[in-house]
C-alpha cells in the first residue's frame, strides 16, 4: 500500500518547527510522502521545501497551489528550487480554485479554468523541461528572457492535478502526470473519475496517469465526537459546487459522509476500498479534526 498524509500548521506555535516536527512523526511511522495545501497564510512550495530538506525519507508536493492569481514562471521556479532541494523528491500539485475564493480574494474574474489550466501545464513543462518558453495564449503569456534552468532540479517535475470535473480529467489526462482527486469516493473514482482521466491520456498516446486520492480519515474510539467533528469541519465543502457534484456521484449528502471514523482496522478497510477502485496512491487528510493528540495517534497508527 503507497500512503501518505497531508500536513498542515495549527495552533499557536512556530508553522514551520511544529510541521517538520509532525512530518517525523509521520516518517518514523513508514509514511512515503507528506504533502501540503495551499492557504491564504503560509506558503505551501516552501513549506514542502523545509520539510523534504529536513526530513528526507519523504517524498513531499503541493495539494494544491490554485492556479489563478499565480504564473507559472513564479510557480515553477519555486518548484524547481524545491526539487534542487530536496535532491528531486517534489510533486508539484496544482489546483483550479474555486470561483468564490479566487474572486473574493484576488479581485479577478473567474473564467475559463480548464483553458487556463491546459496553458500552465504546457507553460510549466516547457520550462523545466527546455528551460524555456515561448507561450503567447489566450490566458497566458510565457516568454522568459533568460534561462529557467536551477541546477540540481533536473528536468522532471511531475505536474499533478487536483482534477474532478470531465473537461479538467481530460486535459490532466492529456497533459498532467496525474490527478489528486480529494472526496471522490471508491464508486466514483471506479465509475467516472480514473476512466475520463485515462481515456483521455490513451488518446494523445500517453500511459495511464497517477491517481493520488486523499481520504479523510480519523483513528478515534469515540466514533461520535469523531462524526460531530467530521459534520463540523467538512460543512465548509458543502458549499463548493464541484466538491457537492463528487459527493453526489458518490450516493452521499454530505462531504462529511465520506470520513473515515473508527478503528485501524475500520479505516484501513476503508483505504483498500479507494485502492480497489484503482487508486494508485492514497494520502491520508483531516486526520487532525479531533486534535493533535489523535491526529499523531492515526498517523502511528496508520503509518
Amino acid at each position: 500500500m503507497t500512503l501518505g498524509v497531508a500536513l498542515n500548521p495549527s495552533g499557536t506555535a512556530n508553522a514551520v518547527d511544529s510541521t517538520v516536527e509532525l512530518a517525523r512523526v509521520a516518517a518514523d511511522a513508514g509514511f512515503g510522502s507528506a504533502w501540503f495545501g495551499q492557504r491564504f497564510d503560509y506558503d505551501a512550495i516552501t513549506l514542502a521545501g523545509v520539510v523534504g530538506r529536513e526530513v528526507p525519507s519523504l517524498t513531499v508536493g503541493t495539494s494544491a497551489v490554485p492556479i489563478f492569481g499565480r504564473h507559472p514562471l513564479l510557480v515553477v521556479s519555486q518548484a524547481q528550487t524545491v526539487q534542487a532541494a530536496t535532491g528531486g523528491r517534489f510533486q508539484l500539485g496544482l489546483a483550479l480554485g474555486a470561483p468564490n475564493l479566487v474572486e473574493a480574494a484576488f479581485g479577478i474574474p473567474y473564467e475559463r479554468p480548464v483553458d487556463r489550466v491546459r496553458e500552465f501545464l504546457n507553460v510549466a513543462r516547457s520550462l523545466v523541461e527546455t528551460g524555456t518558453a515561448d507561450h503567447h495564449g489566450d490566458l497566458i503569456t510565457a516568454a522568459p528572457p533568460l534561462s529557467t534552468t536551477v541546477g540540481g532540479a533536473g528536468t522532471h517535475l511531475p505536474l499533478l492535478v487536483a482534477a474532478m470535473g470531465p473537461r479538467a480529467l481530460r486535459a490532466s489526462g492529456e497533459l498532467a502526470d496525474g490527478i489528486l482527486p480529494f472526496l471522490a469516493g471508491p464508486r466514483t473514482l471506479d465509475e467516472q473519475i480514473i476512466p475520463t482521466v485515462n481515456h483521455a491520456a490513451q488518446d494523445v498516446g500517453r500511459p495511464p496517469v497517477r491517481v493520488i486520492a486523499f481520504v479523510a480519515a480519523v483513528v478515534t474510539d469515540d466514533v461520535e465526537a469523531g462524526r460531530t467533528a467530521a459534520a463540523e469541519s467538512m460543512s465548509f465543502y458543502d458549499a463548493i459546487p464541484s466538491y457537492r457534484r463528487v459527493v453526489a456521484a458518490e450516493g452521499l449528502e454530505s462531504a462529511a459522509d465520506l470520513v473515515l471514523v473508527g478503528s485501524a482496522e475500520h479505516v484501513r478497510a476503508g483505504i483498500r476500498r479507494y485502492l480497489d477502485a484503482g487508486a494508485t496512491e492514497v494520502v491520508i487528510t483531516q486526520t487532525n479534526l479531533l486534535g493533535s493528540d489523535t491526529q499523531r495517534e492515526t498517523i502511528a497508527a496508520l503509518g
